[in-house]
Parts: structure tokens; sequence; C-alpha cells
């Protein structure tokens, strides 16, 4: 799937047959939706501009500081028995079980994309 983006912030690209538009979301935003849509390439992204452009010039008029797309945290859920190989692991390697995960999910996804 391709996106499109401005000023750090991704949305989809998606095609409704139905209504025979273009349309997409703004990714990553927790507590804000932005949508937007268009006929033609050249719509969708000046829609999608202007809705990142609203949200930001709303958070600023509202006194607020508006929300980076992707924090950077995420909540994990994994069972015990997981959690406590996956700390020992660390532990005996030197590396935060932080460290650990970040490295295993790159290394997943660098595999993916290889095949």
């Amino acid at each position: 799937m391709d996106y499109l983006e401005y000023k750090g912030y991704k949305g989809s690209v998606e095609y409704s047959k139905k209504d025979n538009c273009l349309f997409g979301k703004v990714q990553g935003l927790p507590k804000a939706l932005i949508l937007y849509e268009g006929q033609t390439l050249d719509e969708l992204r000046r829609d999608f501009e202007d809705g990142i452009d609203d949200y930001i010039e709303g958070c600023r008029a509202d006194g607020i500081e508006p929300c980076k797309p992707f924090s950077g945290r995420l909540n994990l859920r994994m069972t015990s028995d997981l959690h406590s190989r996956v700390a020992a692991f660390a532990a005996s390697t030197g590396i935060t079980i932080n460290d650990f995960i970040n490295r295993a999910i790159q290394n997943e996804m660098a595999h993916q994309i290889a095949v």
C-alpha cells in the first residue's frame, strides 16, 4: 500500500469503487481523526495537506500541542513465560528488553522485505 506524507504525518491512499473516488486517513493519531478524499491524486493530496494544516492550526488555537504520529511508544502484551524468557535473554546479552524487541522486529521486517 502506498501513502501520502506531509509535515511528518502519513496517510493512506485508498479507492472506493462504489463512490468512484480516492480517500484516506492519517495514520498513527490516537486522539484525532483526519479523513480526506479527492477525485484525482492531486485533489487527494491537497485535501490531505489541508486536513493536516487545519488540525495543527486548530490545536494551536486551542492552546494544545498537536499529537505526533506514531509516538514511538507501543504497549506490547505477551505471556508471562515469554516475558521471562525475553528478559533473561536480553540480560544475558547485555541489552535492554526494549532494544531486544526493537532488534527482533527490525530483523523480521528485513527478512519479510527480502522475501
